[in-house]
């Protein structure tokens, strides 16, 4: 069965991201991994190196992990979903894409610690990961709970190219989610007509299942246009796909991207072209 893989640190706000993946597991028939990366140099003395002392460490942290892990697979909600947990020695980049690729990761959750969108991370874990794994990234601020409905906005340029698995996880989920409708977001500073029609078919082609609500930014800004739309359309999940020349993701790369988060929204899934 595919899988939803939760990166934690004990923090609060991976704690959070777990209980949002738990319920998303729920609702998408998902197993859930809890995967925690211990640091090569984490629990060495540097003047004594005991291989008995430094594999106690690492059974305690792996019983910890479990033991984590076991609280939410208790709730009742979550009779139906399969648990498991992974705690490894590496940098955390390298334990993942090791599971990702072994395992059928269908997305990756991770939690931040604030209203901070991609840019109050860079240098963390979760902006790391966004940046070196191609599997979807699902980005939970610390104070977001799962909506019963959740409303998915897609803001594209029309440039990128969503890939097959990611169509498919979007498909699944506004189905699952019972979602009347996926909003589109059409963000760039061109507004060729043609340009824009090809766009739309081609969603609509991706998407035939998928009522889609498209809506365009005219505000002369487009961080502006977009924080205005999430002001008066309910956005839950933000979709966002990287590509250094999106326009869309080079503006979520700057510190503004704060007026974003702390509107409704209370999660961005970075997709991968």
């Amino acid at each position: 069965m595919k899988q939803i893989l939760v990166a934690t640190d004990f923090s609060k706000s991976a704690a959070n991201a777990m209980a949002y993946a738990m319920e998303l597991a729920s609702i998408l028939n998902r197993d859930v991994c809890a995967i925690h990366a211990i640091h090569p140099t984490e629990g060495i003395n540097n003047s004594t190196y005991n291989a008995i002392f430094i594999e106690d460490y690492y059974n305690n942290k792996r019983q910890a992990l479990k033991e984590w892990a076991a609280e939410f697979a208790a709730d009742e909600a979550y009779n139906a979903v399969n648990v498991t947990t992974l705690c490894d020695v590496g940098f955390l980049k390298n334990v993942i894409t090791r599971y990702v690729d072994e395992y059928p990761v269908e997305l990756l959750v991770m939690g931040i610690t604030g209203s901070t969108g991609i840019t109050g991370i860079v240098g963390s874990n979760a902006s790391m990961m966004v940046t070196k794994v191609k599997t979807p990234t699902l980005i939970i601020p610390l104070e977001s709970k799962f909506s019963k409905v959740p409303m998915i906005t897609l803001a594209t340029d029309f440039e990128t190219r969503l890939s097959a698995e990611d169509v498919n996880a979007l498909n699944e989920m506004v189905k699952a989610f019972g979602s009347e409708k996926m909003q589109i977001l059409y963000v760039d500073d061109k507004s060729d007509q043609k340009h824009i029609q090809n766009g739309e078919t081609r969603l609509r082609e991706l998407f035939a299942q998928t009522p889609l609500d498209f809506n365009y930014i005219t505000n002369s800004s487009p961080l502006s246009g977009i924080t205005d739309f999430i002001e008066t359309h309910e956005t839950d999940i933000l979709c966002l796909v990287k590509h250094h020349h999106n326009i869309v993701y080079r503006l979520f790369t700057r510190s503004t991207v704060n007026q974003v988060m702390n509107r409704s929204v209370k999660a961005i899934l970075v997709l991968h072209e």
